[in-house]
Order: structure tokens, then C-alpha cells, then sequence
């Protein structure tokens, strides 16, 4: 049986947390922008941060597992 959890959480929550495709923050004008699909290195740094707290809440701390087979 294979372990798919971690591999769908990292996928969704990449997805979601790309800067610029659903929100920025910061973004260039405001604190935060929607959808305005650009993105700075500030940005980027804040949405990792972001996405590693996310996973390690979703993988460690309530242990999401989805096996198939």
C-alpha cells in the first residue's frame, strides 16, 4: 500500500500558495493582492514560509495519510 497523503497535501497546498495565482502578500501596492498573477521575492519568501507551516500542521501534527491499494 502506498502512502499518497503527503504527496496530494504538497500538491494542493502548492498550488494554492503560489504568489500571485490566488492572493499575494505582500503584494507590490497593498499588503495583499488577488489574483494579480506577478509576484516578488519578498512574496516568495512569505508564501514558503507560509506552505512550511501548513505541511508540517497537516503531515506531523495530525499525520493526513491516504492509502490506495
Amino acid at each position: 500500500m502506498a502512502d499518497w497523503g503527503p504527496v496530494v497535501i504538497a500538491v494542493v497546498l502548492f498550488v494554492l500558495l503560489s504568489p500571485g495565482l490566488l492572493f499575494q502578500l505582500p503584494g507590490k501596492g497593498r499588503v495583499v493582492e488577488f489574483g494579480n498573477m506577478q509576484t516578488s521575492g519578498p512574496s516568495i519568501l512569505v508564501h514558503t514560509i507560509i506552505f512550511f507551516c501548513l505541511i508540517t500542521i497537516f503531515l506531523i501534527a495530525l499525520g493526513v495519510h491516504i492509502y490506495t491499494g
